[in-house]
């Protein structure tokens, strides 16, 4: 009779271990979407003050079309990225194309006096913050999700459980971890 007690309670201590780690999987999943769901409503906002600084722009900058179709290529293919690791290339030459703009802008400077043009840099330049602090917390929580799957004993049943691994979402460009070389 105690053998069968004992039996029943390392049973019972197993399933509820089972449970502590499936919830705790499912609760960092959950948490990695929500993570992505803030990137993604910080990249729609972006993409959406986009065609009017293209609008503000063009007036000005008449003989710059190259700079111009290139700013309106790279939105267009960061709309249209799927997958993390595309994404975050997409969204990265989508940053580079508007640096690009932005240089180019200083050359004119009845654009750069232009008060909706101002607000609209810096409307983009609030959003380039806000993603890049998304994109910190999101990296946080696949991180940490990540560990979780993969630590022992939790990695069996994330693997039985079909969990896998998610991407970062990282600086794709190596100039851009680059140091930034300044001259006087």
């Amino acid at each position: 009779m105690n053998w069968y007690y004992i039996l029943l309670i390392v049973v019972v201590v197993i399933i509820a271990w089972l449970i502590s780690v499936y919830n705790g999987l499912i609760r960092l999943k959950n948490r990695v979407s929500e993570a992505w769901s803030d990137i993604d409503v910080q990249l729609k906002r972006r993409y959406d003050l986009i065609p009017n600084l293209m609008e503000t722009v063009k007036g000005y900058m008449k003989h710059e079309e190259g700079v111009l179709t290139k700013v309106t290529q790279a939105r267009a293919n960061a709309m249209n990225a799927t997958g993390t690791e595309a994404k975050a290339k997409a969204e990265n030459m989508l940053s580079e194309t508007l640096k690009s703009l932005f240089a180019v802008a200083e050359s004119y400077p009845d654009l750069k006096a232009s008060q909706n043009f101002l607000q609209l840099q810096d409307e983009i330049s609030d959003t380039e913050n806000k993603i890049q602090a998304s994109r910190r917390f999101y990296n946080g929580q696949v991180r940490d999700f990540n560990t979780k799957t993969q630590v022992f004993p939790n990695n069996i049943i994330a693997n039985m459980l079909g969990f896998k691994d998610f991407e970062f979402f990282e600086i794709g460009d190596e100039k851009e971890r680059e140091n930034v070389h300044v001259k006087f």
